[in-house]
This record gives structure tokens, C-alpha cells and sequence, in this order.
């Protein structure tokens, strides 16, 4: 057993010498990895604005510049001086259930971390920064300290497998993997080309939450989604969407859900039919009508 330990701390140390000074903090509390010169990918929701700094293992800190926001999908990619450090290079071979990988974080600067886990799940899906359903993340239980999310896990050989973004709680922690679909998002972002998602601008109150409020004056229950707020100038604003209305249908879509209004929402978009109006079919009061609303023209994700 002693051996054993002795030569799994050896495979971390290499791990750490390899990966770490790739590891690098973002702004005062995240984390963010090298990944090309120049370029630094982390989590969209360690930003803070359009200029965060990135501080380095050697306690060098520089100004760094967003080149590119996915605030849906979670993902920037930032732009600053990396002399010096070798980014990480990506795994060839998608992880699977119980392969060891290592976890890396430098939360705000602070210090670089290093724990062990295991793969536990793949293909998993969790909800991102604004409620957006993100697929094929990376499930596994190297544990990771707070301000440890943008940072790196990897494989044995310190090459990049996922972009630790989310905790589940319980010891399992979510990474979204480095793919291809990663590597194509991470090199448009750092073109500043910021993928622009069909979006209505509404926020929705809980299905039950929906049904209690019809029931308590004297509406009949129905599936649906209830619009709770509208942004201001937004797409369902200018389409006469209002505070209180259930969404029933999309296009020719039935939506019931948050989950059927994102995938009715892409499908209008991937179908050809984005710049088209969208007929939304509304429940107001005892009414039905339908509002056409135009998904053009919306204010900036943010």
C-alpha cells in the first residue's frame, strides 16, 4: 500500500509540473487555463466586465482582454501576454467512466490546486449562468476548492480533457469536455465571434408555481410556461408578451416546459426559419391568442 501511495503522489507531481503553470487565476476569484499564446479560455461567469485580470504561478499579473463571451454556454476566451508558459495540449481519447483524471484550479491567483477522482458519468446535461440547458458535460469526483471553476481537468499525461464549471454537491463536479465542438467554440470566441442564441427575454416562474396561480383564481390547470417578468425591449416585449401570460406553443411546437422552449427556440433558428417571425401561442386569463414576435434585433446577451 505504501508503494502504491508513494507512486501515486510521483504520477501527481508530474502531473502538477506539467499542467499547472498552464493554470491560471481570472479576476479575483476564478480560474482559467492556457490553451494557445495568447489565449486563455475560462468560464463565462468569472468575468466582470471586458477587461479581468489573469494572474500567473509565477505571481505575475496582467491585464487581460475578452475576446469572446458565451455567456449560455459558460465560455470566454480571453487575450493576454502568456510569455513563458506552455499551454496544454488536448486529449486525443474522450474520457470514460472510471478513467483517473486530475483537477487543476488557481482560484484568483491564490495558488494552484491538484486533487484526484475518477470519471463517473459521461453525456451528462446540467443548467448554465441563465438556465440553458448544457449537454455532454463531464461527471467525476476530483475534488475542487471554491474559485477552482474554469480550470482544467486532465488525464494522466496533464493533456486537457474538460473545463471544470459546475459542483453538484455530494463529491461529483461537472466539466464541459474538450472536443472538437470545444476547440471550434474556443477558436470563433477568440475571433470575437460570440455565437448568438434564439432568445425570447423572459424570465419563468416553476410549472407548479403556474399551476397553483390559475387554480387560486379560478382558471382551469394547463401546461404551460408562465412568463413572470419580460425584458424591457426584448423580443416578447416587442412582440406584446406580458407578465402573467402562459406560453403554450412555439411555432407548431407545444411547450410545456423551459427545456421544450430552448430546443422549440432552436429548431426555429437551425431550420432556416431564424430571421422569420415566430408565431407564440399565449393562454391570458381564459384567452388564447397568438403574438408574433421577432427574435431579431435583441439586446446583447448579458
Amino acid at each position: 500500500m505504501g508503494k502504491a501511495l508513494e507512486e501515486l503522489a510521483a504520477a501527481v507531481r508530474d502531473v502538477a509540473g506539467v499542467a499547472g503553470p498552464a493554470v491560471v487565476g481570472v479576476g479575483p476569484g476564478g480560474s482559467g487555463v492556457v490553451i494557445g499564446e495568447g489565449l486563455v479560455v475560462t468560464n463565462a461567469h468569472n468575468l466582470r466586465g471586458e477587461q479581468v485580470s489573469v494572474t500567473f504561478t509565477d505571481g505575475r499579473r496582467e491585464a487581460a482582454e475578452v475576446a469572446g463571451a458565451d455567456i449560455d454556454g459558460d465560455l470566454a476566451v480571453l487575450k493576454v501576454a502568456t510569455t513563458g508558459v506552455t499551454p496544454l495540449t488536448f486529449a486525443e481519447a474522450e474520457p470514460g467512466p472510471g478513467d483517473a483524471v486530475l483537477a487543476l484550479g488557481n482560484p484568483g491567483g491564490r495558488g494552484t490546486r491538484v486533487t484526484v477522482g475518477f470519471v463517473s458519468a459521461v453525456g451528462v446535461a446540467f443548467r448554465g449562468p441563465r438556465g440553458g440547458r448544457i449537454r455532454g458535460a463531464i461527471e467525476h469526483t476530483a475534488p475542487l476548492a471554491r474559485g477552482s471553476s474554469g480550470g482544467p481537468v486532465v488525464d494522466v499525461g496533464g493533456r486537457l480533457l474538460g473545463l471544470n464549471t459546475h459542483r453538484l454537491g455530494d463529491g461529483f463536479y461537472l466539466a464541459v469536455p474538450a472536443d472538437a465542438a470545444l476547440r471550434a467554440r474556443v477558436e470563433a470566441l477568440g475571433r470575437g465571434e460570440v455565437p448568438v442564441r434564439p432568445r425570447l427575454g423572459i424570465a419563468v416562474a416553476p410549472l407548479q408555481v403556474a399551476r397553483r396561480l390559475r387554480r387560486s383564481v379560478g382558471l382551469p390547470e394547463r401546461s404551460g410556461i408562465l412568463v413572470q417578468a419580460v425584458e424591457e425591449g426584448g423580443p416578447a416585449d416587442r412582440g406584446g408578451i406580458s407578465p402573467g401570460d402562459l406560453i403554450v406553443r412555439i411555432g407548431a411546437s407545444e411547450v410545456a416546459s423551459v427545456d421544450e422552449l430552448a430546443s422549440a427556440l432552436e429548431a426555429h433558428a437551425a431550420g432556416g426559419s431564424g430571421p422569420e417571425p415566430l408565431e407564440v401561442g399565449l393562454v391570458r386569463g381564459a384567452e388564447e391568442l397568438v403574438v408574433t414576435v421577432d427574435l431579431l434585433g435583441a439586446p446583447p446577451a448579458g
